[in-house]
């Protein structure tokens, strides 16, 4: 048992160093390529923080045949990555997080909405109704697919029009993306390298996830949820970090909601790998426990940016961010449970 830990603490390690790297090229190639602020954090470093979920989902799909593994990694990755606007909270000085953060911040967070609901469905429905699928993906695998593709051309449009908005992160860009001593082939170069570590990492922690499920006698769904979910996220959270520490609370944000509607087009993607059957045949009904526990903490966050709190009420943390805390740690006590029936 000990020896599995150390193997999970030192495949952690990896994606938590690969992963804040590849970020880090990201952000340059961003520059050099001359995309803008908003869509930097919602797209491009959300992808770049996602590597681990999509190998370690390649990885339970293919080689472990745990589809539940994957499944349960990124519902449990995007609780973790609205728990961590909590901890941004915590290390933002003064004013709530949410509250000096723009509007393109609540589209994003409404429309991670929409996948998580089409796989929510999908999950409920897979064992009562005919599966529906095209050479055997699963229809609401190509939903979740179609309602990413949909709200990546929607907050491209948003950003595109909202030049006040734009004017407004132009300080915080100049100071995140000046890397004007690292020429684009390096950056291309050593993205490609810290991806391909954390394409290893991720495929190895799949073997990890079923191995700790089997000497803890829980379900694929919780060690998913939890440990993976963890791991995975590790990048998201470095990157964010970072982001803060220099002032570009937009990144920091952004970075988490753009990962959260991401990791659900990563369902698709695993559709494909996994051949024996429509993906939302095979996986277990209590990941619609998982799914609902991300749809409240979401609706949380977009709560929190509506009313936008004017201060912190306690522990350095605003309401919004106690709520979060209080959801993730009851949502996963309930699927500690559920894992152990």
């Amino acid at each position: 048992m000990a020896f599995v830990c150390l193997k999970f603490i030192v495949c952690a390690a990896i994606i938590f160093y690969s992963g804040k790297r590849v970020a880090k090229c990201g952000d340059i190639i961003a520059e050099k390529t001359g995309l803008g602020g908003l869509w930097i954090g919602v797209i491009l470093v959300a992808i770049a923080t996602s590597l681990p979920e999509i190998f370690t989902g390649v990885g339970s799909t293919v080689f472990v045949n745990a589809p539940d593994l994957t499944v349960g990694n990124l519902f449990g990755a995007n609780t973790y990555n609205l728990l961590n606007i909590s901890l941004l909270d915590f290390l933002n000085k003064g004013s709530p997080l949410l509250s000096s953060v723009s509007i393109g911040q609540l589209l994003t967070a409404g429309l991670s909405l929409i996948p998580l609901l089409i796989a929510s469905i999908g999950i409920f429905l897979s064992i009562r109704l005919p599966q529906l699928s095209f050479m055997n993906i699963s229809l609401y695998s190509i939903l979740i697919l179609i309602a990413y593709m949909v709200s990546v051309r929607i907050i491209f449009r948003f950003e595109r029009n909202q030049q006040q908005i734009m004017r407004e992160l132009k300080k915080e860009e100049e100071i995140l993306l000046k890397y004007n001593d690292i020429p684009l082939k390096k950056a291309c170069i050593l993205y490609g390298v810290f991806a391909i570590m954390i394409a290893g990492a991720g495929i190895w922690l799949a073997y990890i996830g079923e191995e700790l499920a089997r000497l803890l006698s829980l379900g694929q769904n919780f060690i998913g949820s939890l440990f993976l979910g963890f791991a995975t996220t590790l990048p998201e959270i470095t990157v964010s970090v970072a982001a803060l520490r220099i002032g570009a609370k937009e990144l920091a944000v952004a970075n988490m909601l753009g990962s959260n509607l991401f990791n659900m087009a990563i369902i698709f993607l695993n559709d494909i790998f996994y051949r024996k059957a429509p993906i939302f045949k095979v996986i277990s009904q209590q990941h619609i426990f998982t799914a609902f526990i991300v749809m409240l903490m979401t609706i949380t966050v977009i709560v929190g940016l509506i009313l936008k709190p004017k201060k912190k009420i306690r522990f350095g943390l605003s309401v919004y961010s106690i709520m979060l805390i209080t959801i993730f740690i009851v949502g996963a006590y309930i699927n500690f449970i559920l894992g152990n029936k």
